[in-house]
């Protein structure tokens, strides 16, 4: 059930403190140490960039955009503090830890706790709310209707909503393929 939420990302910053705040209190595992149940806050989430903790987010400041991946990143730090663990052991720990090995130690954690993303409230973020109900956009009759995909800082790609592309599940592989794509083009015209 975890990689539901896989089809919410990419998010915002606000989007991702909804996301997972909204699946660590859903799920409600006990803290050994209080301090750790405090759901994470946009502050937290750049403190933790800087720190390491989290990969930074593609794009910057209201632009940025977290991924399944960061998601995972989160929650397997907020549930290591709640184990006790400090941030400098965490960091020791996560490493370069894959995107299996973070979803495993969170499924291993939370269980048959773990929230369905229907479940979320109204106030959990735009994360949900829309995606989870209806995961195709809207489509206007004589309208195009485009789907945005974020390939990097400044750079996105418009895929019309009838391209089999458009599909939000297939999103990140798009973007990851455009990046490979550009670095081949710059690495042939280094000058340019």
């Amino acid at each position: 059930m975890l990689r539901e939420y896989r089809r919410f990302a990419p998010w915002n910053v606000r989007d991702l403190v909804a996301t997972a705040g909204h699946i660590l209190r859903q799920s409600r595992v006990r803290p050994v140490s209080p301090s750790a149940a405090v759901a994470p806050g946009e502050r937290t989430i750049r403190f933790y960039v800087t720190r390491g903790l989290l990969s930074p987010p593609e794009g910057r400041g209201a632009a940025a955009n977290y991924s399944y991946r960061h998601l995972l990143q989160l929650l397997t730090v907020k549930l290591r503090q709640m184990e006790g663990a400090t941030l400098t052991a965490i960091v020791r720990e996560l490493g370069e830890a894959t995107g299996d090995v973070l979803e495993r130690r969170v499924a291993a954690a939370l269980g048959e706790r773990l929230p369905p993303p229907a479940e979320a409230p109204a106030g959990a973020g735009r994360a949900f709310h829309g995606a989870a109900e209806d995961p195709q956009p809207t489509v206007v009759p004589d309208r195009e209707t485009w789907r945005r995909v974020a390939v990097g800082p400044g750079l996105e790609l418009h895929v019309n909503t009838t391209h089999p592309l458009a599909d939000p599940r297939l999103a990140e592989a798009l973007a990851s393929e455009v990046r490979a794509a550009l670095a081949r083009v710059r690495a042939d015209r280094p000058n340019r």
